[in-house]
């Protein structure tokens, strides 16, 4: 299976089947991955916290590996954590992104998501190694508040933007007015009667 781009929510990964998260278990998936699939790119990306939560031994290849772009962190203070960056990155590349998370806050800004093929997920079995599927996101409170929210935006997005240009428009119709009926008179004030000749006095009989 050809796969142009891969972004993997390293974060999520990382921390499957763990109560924290370890750079061993997230690099071992991306090499499965990789053996399993023919993968054009593949972008790494973990959340902010992630060389603070890692186990202190791994901080060094952690702290190596970001300094070599091998693995990719949100910018300070971003808001909606890795998940955001994940997404807004997938978005922008077209990628299939690799994560058990359903995302559910974004449904409604990324409806992308329930797409097939968009979407796919990673189970360590013991025994067996990484298997890797596609998946669906599943949808609950955070997923219909999220498309309730989008769906309300975009409606008001197409008032303001019906109301702006029935402004505009009659704001320019009303300019073509003024310009038909003042003609060439440039001052705004009467129009100026053209000039007639004078007449000759005609000769006494």
């Amino acid at each position: 299976m050809r796969i142009n781009h891969v972004v993997v929510d390293g974060s999520n990964i990382a921390t499957e089947a763990r109560s924290l998260p370890s750079l061993a278990q997230l690099d071992e998936a991306v090499k499965a991955f990789l053996a399993q699939y023919d993968v054009g790119s593949l972008t790494v990306i973990v959340d902010a916290t992630f060389g603070h939560r890692i186990d202190p031994s791994e901080r060094a290849e952690f702290d190596q590996a970001v300094a070599n772009a091998e693995l990719v962190t949100p910018p300070a203070g971003a808001i909606g954590r890795g998940d955001a960056f994940v997404l807004q990155v997938a978005n922008r590349v077209g990628a299939v992104i690799l994560s058990n998370d359903s995302f559910q806050e974004f449904h409604g800004e990324y409806p992308w998501l329930f797409d097939e093929g968009r979407l796919m997920g990673g189970k360590p079995v013991p025994g067996v190694g990484w298997v890797f599927l596609l998946r669906n996101p599943v949808r609950g409170p955070l997923s219909r508040r999220s498309q309730r929210d989008a769906k309300r935006k975009r409606s008001d997005d197409v008032t303001t933007s019906s109301s702006e240009s029935s402004r505009d428009g009659s704001t320019g119709r009303g300019r073509r007015r003024s310009s038909r009926q003042g003609g060439d008179n440039d001052g705004g004030s009467e129009p100026r009667q053209p000039i007639r000749p004078a007449q000759k006095p005609g000769r006494a009989n």
